[in-house]
């Protein structure tokens, strides 16, 4: 085995292209150590300074038939060794956030099943004073509040006024905030 310290990079990278590992040796050992100082300034540990050094070369050696032989070599690994540690940090960043998430996730679950049952107990109190109402005030404001119609298709359905209409949401409203008024602030309080 020849000695390839004596070969430029561009005759080196040629070898690589062809699959000669001692071509891919040389270049290793002519900057894995620069590089990972360059990869050192920019990340807090050690270990993932090196990781990312591995990872260039093994995809390096990897990616070798792909390799344009008319690359500057040096820049080449700097950009890669850059690029990698963009990546390094959108990585780190996304599994802070996601471990966030998680956490988050954990505690809303831990307090759910208490505000599950106050919603479906303020729902079901809410329904009793609904179903409450005079029958036609009730209907009309069903038609608002649940089917989500305006005032006029309430009135060209039940073939009223508007005005009508407007009136019985509106009393509707009234007596509803009177019964559940108290109740309602308290449910926020509780709930919030």
């Amino acid at each position: 085995m020849s000695s390839y310290k004596s070969y430029t990079d561009s005759e080196l990278l040629s070898l690589v292209a062809a699959n000669n590992h001692g071509a891919y040796t040389e270049i290793y050992n002519r900057y894995a150590a620069l590089l990972y100082v360059h990869a050192r300034r920019k990340l807090a540990d050690r270990e993932d300074a090196r990781d990312i050094i591995q990872e260039l070369f093994t995809a390096f050696w990897n990616n070798r038939a792909s390799l344009d032989e008319e690359i500057e070599l040096s820049k080449y690994l700097y950009a890669a060794v850059r690029y990698k540690i963009i990546n390094h940090f959108a990585r780190k960043k996304l599994k802070t956030a996601y471990l966030d998430t998680l956490r988050n996730t954990a505690e809303i679950e831990r307090a759910a099943p208490d505000h599950r049952v106050r919603e479906t107990e303020l729902k079901q109190l809410i329904e009793r004073e609904v179903n409450l109402l005079p029958r036609k005030m009730r209907e009309i404001f069903c038609m608002s509040r649940q089917q989500n119609l305006s005032h006029r298709e309430i009135a060209e359905q039940l073939h009223i006024s508007e005005a009508t209409v407007k009136k019985q949401v509106n009393n509707a409203l009234k007596v509803l905030r009177v019964k559940l008024g108290p109740l309602l602030s308290l449910c926020s309080l509780l709930l919030f």
